[in-house]
């Protein structure tokens, strides 16, 4: 039985980590690595939005505000987030929004894409997820507001 201040009866009667707390860790462990203003970024992002932070290759440390239903990635200078590599099409990869959920397409790419080491036509991002586009490696952050914890 849950006591009324949301934490969990212990054994003993003591009450132990609530889940405010455990989601909370749960959060830091997914943000581990980042940069304060990375954490920063991250914190700030409306509902319904997300943000890539590049962890490897050019531009590292640049960050993508994923707040369009449709976001391409690629390395035509029209490019909503423009990777400018020869590793890297032209059109090569689409970020879709639906409501709060992101999905990653590749657009017919020479190289591929990968979701977390997997070259994939398309994947649904979880928090945390890489993404690899050509020589880039992305990060995908949700916004906190959207997240729900993990039981």
């Amino acid at each position: 039985m849950t006591e009324h201040d949301g934490r969990q009866p212990g054994r003993d009667g003591e009450s132990t980590q609530s889940w405010g707390d455990d989601y909370r860790a749960q959060l830091a462990s997914m943000l581990s690595g980042t940069t304060p203003e990375d954490r920063e970024a991250v914190a700030s992002l409306p509902s319904g939005s997300a943000i890539l932070v590049v962890r490897r290759g050019p531009n590292v440390g640049a960050r993508f505000l994923l707040d369009q239903d449709s976001t391409i990635a690629g390395r035509h200078p029209d490019a909503d987030i423009f990777l400018d590599d020869v590793t890297v099409s032209r059109r090569h990869a689409e970020f879709a929004r639906s409501g709060t959920t992101f999905e990653l397409r590749d657009l017919g790419s020479l190289n591929g894409t990968y979701h977390n080491g997997e070259r994939v036509e398309q994947a649904v991002l979880h928090d945390g997820a890489e993404v690899q586009v050509g020589k880039f490696r992305l990060t995908f952050y949700r916004s906190r507001l959207d997240l729900e914890p993990r039981q």
